[in-house]
């Protein structure tokens, strides 16, 4: 069976204890370390930029995935390259008809580069571009806050999106995760899940990182 990629938000961790917070995750067998980055325009809410991600940086032991809820990614790309991301997910709904040019400039550094659809956009608007992303990441909830409860009808894009891509693309979901919420997008084809408030919540933390596995 595929390996189902755990990528722990620290939108639901300390701010005040990263460090310790990555480090928990890491030892429980988290896979990646998801950074939800909002700039109070394209997502109601305001969280972190560059130079915590640079901060962060040498403290993980795993990669960093960026996720840039933001107006003018193309802007901010080469900053979170030098920040130290490892893979670079954009809006589609924030670079229209310059998506294919910021996929290029971010796989041009050699980090991965990710798609993000929210949930009333169709998958069909970003299946030319499936062969030119390492990931495609479809949200279960409107993005901006932690802790909403998950959109069934958002993950029926998840076998669209499989039927029409590349064997080795990541498919990744966020939005509501948890292990019966996982459970579904793993069986329409997910292998990326991506959870805040489960893990970070929960009283077992490695025990939650594998239950979105099973």
């Amino acid at each position: 069976m595929e390996k189902v990629i755990i990528s722990p938000s620290i939108l639901s961790a300390d701010f005040a204890n990263l460090e310790r917070d990555i480090d928990t995750i890491q030892n429980a067998g988290a896979d990646w370390v998801h950074v939800d980055v909002m700039d109070g325009h394209f997502v109601p809410n305001i969280t972190i930029g560059a130079p915590v991600v640079k901060a962060i940086k040498p403290v993980s032991k795993i990669p960093l995935d960026v996720h840039l809820m933001i107006e003018h990614p193309q802007n901010y790309i080469d900053d979170f390259v030098d920040a130290g991301a490892d893979i670079i997910t954009i809006h589609y709904e924030a670079t229209g008809e310059m998506t294919e040019d910021v996929i290029s400039h971010i796989k041009s550094h050699d980090v991965l580069a990710g798609l993000s659809i929210k949930p009333k956009t169709p998958p069909q608007d970003i299946l030319k571009y499936l062969l030119m992303v390492d990931m495609v990441l479809i949200m279960t909830v409107e993005p901006g806050f932690g802790g909403q409860a998950f959109m069934r009808d958002c993950a029926e894009k998840i076998p669209v999106i499989k039927q029409n891509a590349p064997e080795n693309l990541i498919i990744q979901v966020d939005g509501g995760i948890n292990r019966e919420t996982g459970k579904i997008c793993r069986s329409l084809g997910a292998n990326s899940l991506v959870a805040g408030s489960y893990i970070y919540k929960s009283d077992d933390i490695k025990a939650a990182i594998e239950s979105l596995r099973k």
